[in-house]
Order: C-alpha cells, then structure tokens, then sequence
C-alpha cells in the first residue's frame, strides 16, 4: 500500500502529508468542507452530515496509507 501520511510522533493517528495524494485528499477534504460551510444557514443538518461523512472517509484514506500504520506512540526513544 502506498504511503501517503507520516506517522504521528507522540499519540495516534496520522500526521502531515507525504506525498502529493495525500495533500490532494487533505485538500479535497477542505474544499468540502468549506462548500458544506456555505450550506450551514440554509440546513444545517445536511453540513453536519456532509462534515461527518467527509471526515470519516479522510480518517480511513489516513489510517490505510500511513507509514507505518496507526499505533500510539510515545515519541523517540532514544
């Protein structure tokens, strides 16, 4: 699997992008999120549904392409 996000040095999760597809998906992410932003006057339940499924496929797109997968860690021990 190709790998698009650098791990987290302390906690879970992933970190910043390495790789130009995963600045494209982060970017991708924020276009939707601001366009769901100009819906919020008009329905409000359709942003929160827009922001939660948007949010949702970028945290599964980060955990199957980072490096070295998600798992908490505790900084360098050295």
């Amino acid at each position: 699997m190709a790998e698009w996000f650098e791990q987290k040095r302390y906690g879970l999760g992933a970190g910043r992008p390495i790789a130009w597809q995963g600045w494209l998906v982060l970017g991708v992410y924020l276009a939707i999120v601001i366009a769901a932003a100009q819906l919020a006057d008009r329905n409000p339940w359709i942003t929160g549904s827009v922001v939660i499924t948007a949010t949702a496929l970028l945290l599964v797109v980060a955990a199957r392409t980072t490096r070295g997968g998600w798992r908490w860690r505790w900084g360098d021990k050295k």
